[in-house]
């Protein structure tokens, strides 16, 4: 029996390796490839930014969305509960910026993802065939609307999407927060991309497209009760024909202060929404934690020289794919939060086995279940 278990884990740890090797080549490959984007001149764009309480560095993050390199593009921001505190601030902002930013405030919800309601508003109140919708929590430099609007000239293009991480993490979890967005999530975006034949999915910070493309799909109505609403805008703009585009433009995200906890909990959420999304392909999420497998290997095994080989090699090969992905996606200070990188790794297989179970999901204060075929339903508000 020994030995089957030892024979099952060394499976498990070689095609964890592989999947490192292939987070590390699709990572190096996609960073590394210099090709000539299509500018778009400045056509006229339209941000809509969901904004719910007051994130780190809000009026920072906002303000850099307002300072953009750019002729001709408006900024809307939307609150749903006039008390927000981030009102008086968005207020400043709106003063500060009077030609270009408008604030909507006292929207009604119109299903049970408040950031989709939302946005549907703001839609609604864009003047621009360009809409960009962008979380309220990422700061961007004054290149950042030229960047990524520049793919959209090319009309079979229906999306442009964009990773997010932190550059300067400033506690544990803000770091693993970081870490897993840096050295796992988007590397394995990239692996997806590679499997599918493209991006089929969209990520929520960063969603660049046309209106038409929405009204083509059924528009932003089609999700608002949906879980992994940034997911199935992407999907859904494949499968009435567009392409959908990472952008190599790896936004800012301060993660602040946030605790282990926090980080947990809103992964946790994530992984649920990745199992009901992408279905069967969750669970061969199993066969990632390589680097987490070597410990049963090395107790069972009472540390024999064999396994001890094994486990270094894998260690040593994901530490090479993390640094890739931190160089490539130019986050040097996430080099000195390496040393949490195996708290990351149970971090994430702790996540992967919760998100293997479970309908509810946290969110903003708010409990919700999921229901068959990713409806949402609201449970209590705390």
């Amino acid at each position: 029996m020994m030995f089957i278990l030892e024979g099952f884990l060394l499976l498990l740890i070689g095609i964890s390796v592989v999947f490192y090797a292939w987070c590390y080549f699709c990572t190096i490959r996609f960073f590394s490839t210099t090709k000539q984007e299509i500018y778009a001149g400045d056509c006229p764009v339209s941000i809509l930014i969901p904004v719910c309480g007051v994130d780190e560095g809000a009026m920072e993050n906002w303000t850099s969305l307002c300072n953009q390199d750019y002729e001709n593009y408006e900024v809307l921001f939307g609150v749903m509960n006039p008390e927000d505190p981030a009102v008086p601030l968005l207020q400043e902002v709106v003063a500060k910026f009077p030609d270009r930013a408008k604030l909507f405030c006292g929207l009604e919800a119109l299903g049970i993802s408040h950031k989709i309601s939302n946005l549907i508003h703001l839609l609604d109140a864009a003047q621009h065939e360009i809409v960009i919708l962008v979380d309220s929590d990422i700061r961007v430099n004054p290149d950042y609307l030229r960047t990524v609007t520049a793919p959209l000239a090319d009309p079979a293009i229906g999306v442009i999407t964009c990773g997010f991480c932190d550059r300067d993490p400033k506690s544990l979890g803000a770091a693993l927060a970081s870490l897993g967005r840096c050295t796992e999530f988007i590397p394995s975006v990239l692996v997806a991309r590679s499997i599918d034949g493209g991006l089929k999915f969209s990520l929520g910070p960063t969603i660049a497209t046309r209106k038409s493309v929405l009204d083509k799909f059924g528009g932003l109505q089609k999700v608002v009760n949906r879980i992994g609403s940034d997911y199935h805008i992407g999907n859904m703009a494949t499968e009435v024909g567009y392409r959908v585009e990472l952008s190599k433009y790896i936004l800012d995200n301060d993660c602040g202060r946030e605790t282990v906890k926090e980080v947990f909990l809103r992964e946790l959420r994530w992984a649920r929404t990745i199992r009901l999304n992408r279905g069967l392909q969750y669970y061969g999420l199993g066969l990632s934690y390589g680097t987490v497998y070597c410990i049963p290997l090395l107790l069972l095994s009472g540390f024999q020289s064999w396994a001890v080989i094994v486990s270094l090699a894998t260690i040593t090969l994901r530490l090479i794919q993390a640094q890739a992905a931190i160089y490539s996606m130019n986050r040097p200070k996430l080099f000195w939060w390496l040393w949490a990188l195996p708290i990351r790794d149970l971090m994430n297989f702790a996540i992967w086995v919760g998100g293997a179970f479970g309908q509810s999901v946290y969110w903003r204060g708010r409990r919700l279940r999921v229901q068959s075929g990713g409806i949402l339903t609201e449970l209590n508000v705390s």
